[in-house]
């Protein structure tokens, strides 16, 4: 059986070293589309959309992404229609990334999907792994947020600005904090 590439087992949530060099040319390629995106006239939607195209693994229609916009690869990255991202968005997608239909997302959020071990030896010998993460449907996500790996936010959440999300974010909770918390949930 073939052994697993580096690109792999990124992907599948393996301990990985993340300065293997395919790694390192599809970041270098990612950062260099992200520079290109930047750079575009933002009344110039066919270009917009033909660069996030070649950048991420899925963009639906009437998605909106304020540059700048910065990810470590691009093509972990899925994002629905109707979705709103603001300027200075971070993802370091090293893991995948659902974010679902009509999603709003303030300014500079962060999502991280890696992780670094927490022993000291692996962490320097550069050993990674990664945690998808997932915003559902209509979620609305606080300028500043930062999301951290393996979290998934429910339909119709928000979460507050400057919030910390270490724990999943149930549908139709307002959570906010660092940590962040469930402030209120909405019941049926």
């Amino acid at each position: 059986m073939k052994a697993l590439s580096e690109k792999e087992k990124m992907i599948l949530g393996h301990k990985y070293v993340p300065n293997d060099k395919e790694l390192l040319e599809d970041h270098y390629n990612a950062v260099a589309l992200c520079r290109e995106y930047s750079d575009i006239d933002p009344r110039d939607k066919e270009k917009i959309n033909a660069v996030l195209r070649k950048l991420l693994s899925a963009v639906g229609e009437d998605t909106e992404i304020e540059a700048p916009f910065y990810c470590a690869y691009g093509y972990n990255i899925s994002v629905g229609s109707n979705v709103y991202i603001n300027s200075g968005v971070l993802i370091l997608d090293c893991g995948k990334v659902f974010i679902d239909d009509d999603v709003m997302m303030g300014p500079s959020v962060q999502i991280y999907t890696v992780e670094h071990p927490t022993d000291a030896e692996e962490r320097f010998n550069k050993i990674e792994f990664t945690k998808e993460v997932s915003i559902g449907k209509n979620a609305w996500i606080g300028g500043g947020a930062i999301i951290l790996s393996g979290v998934s936010i429910g339909d119709n959440a928000v979460i507050g600005a400057g919030s910390v999300v270490l724990k999943d974010v149930p549908s139709n909770a307002i959570a906010a904090g660092n940590p962040c918390r469930i402030l209120k949930k909405k019941t049926e």
